[in-house]
């Protein structure tokens, strides 16, 4: 994704954002401008800090690393340019929907804000996923994330009332401050297929100039176990449990316990472990399903 320039409402170009660090968390429903906002506010803030990092934390709809993870990228010290251009941790949920996925979304949280941290950065921007309704336990996700991740400023962007069983607790308490925006005016609403499109190009990206591994499972550590099915989406993660890589089962030999996975990865010397996911693409086209291991349908 290049850096482009951003439709700002005059009501965003007038909010303060200096002196602001530590986790800034933006909230906000589907195409309310919620990433444009974020986005904007990193660049504002790199302006002032000289070590910014910013959470995609939507997995559907994600903007810095493929579908199905959580990505924190850190600026080159003084750099605004977006998307960053520093170091990149991930975190894989196994889904492109927090339904059915709230702990990886939790505790994937949790682990790149303290990373971002621990390296040294100033503030830390967290576009959180669109998964805001009630219904499905959206709110009580947000609410835990604000509960583990101590933001120290929320921004709540909504177009009607949609963050209200949200808002309505956290404007009643003094644990954390929040300013309330409308969305953009640019924003606007993209149907289903459009995400779905979106997602298969973001991984069409991702696993071009890919290669094919062999693995004799056996040698790593396999969350949850060795359920492995054909186009099933894994994450290869290190030993401080970050995903290095991101790959497709094309064989599985279930005698040799060895599997051959489609990935940009050149080698496994990284690898401590295997994730599973609830996820299959078609490794010509990319597209999605889901596979029935007890994940709540959300590929929309």
């Amino acid at each position: 994704m290049m850096d482009k320039a951003l439709n700002i409402p005059p009501a965003w170009e007038r909010l303060d954002f200096s002196r602001l660090g530590g986790i800034l968390m933006v909230l906000g429903a589907p195409d309310v401008g919620k990433s444009t906002f974020a986005q904007y506010l990193y660049r504002r803030i790199c302006a002032s800090s000289a070590y910014v990092a910013y959470l995609d934390g939507d997995p559907g709809q994600s903007i810095l690393g493929p579908p199905a993870t959580l990505t924190l990228a850190l600026n080159a010290r003084g750099d605004a340019s977006f998307p960053p251009q520093g170091r990149i941790w991930r975190s894989f949920v196994g889904s492109v929907s927090p339904r059915g996925h709230m702990l990886p979304m939790l505790t994937g949280a949790f682990r790149l804000t303290t990373a971002a941290r621990e390296d040294g950065a100033q503030a830390i921007i967290h576009d959180t996923s669109g998964f805001v309704s009630p219904v499905g336990g959206g709110s009580n996700l947000k609410l835990a994330k604000i509960e583990v991740l101590r933001p120290t400023l929320i921004f709540a962007i909504q177009r009607e009332q949609e963050l209200e069983r949200l808002l309505i607790p956290l404007r009643r308490s003094h644990r954390v401050q929040v300013i309330e925006l409308s969305s953009s005016p640019a924003a606007r609403r993209r149907d289903p297929a459009t995400r779905r499109g979106y997602r298969t190009n973001q991984f069409a990206n991702y696993f071009t100039n890919s290669q094919l591994l062999r693995m004799n499972w056996p040698r790593f550590a396999i969350f949850p176990g060795p359920f492995f099915e054909l186009g099933h989406l894994v994450a290869l993660e290190n030993a401080a449990g970050f995903t290095v890589g991101l790959g497709i089962v094309r064989e599985i030999d279930r005698e040799s316990k060895q599997i051959e996975i489609q990935t940009p990865l050149t080698s496994t010397n990284e690898v401590d472990a295997i994730r599973l996911g609830n996820l299959a693409l078609d490794p010509q086209t990319f597209e999605g399903r889901h596979l029935n291991h007890g994940a709540v349908p959300g590929w929309t």
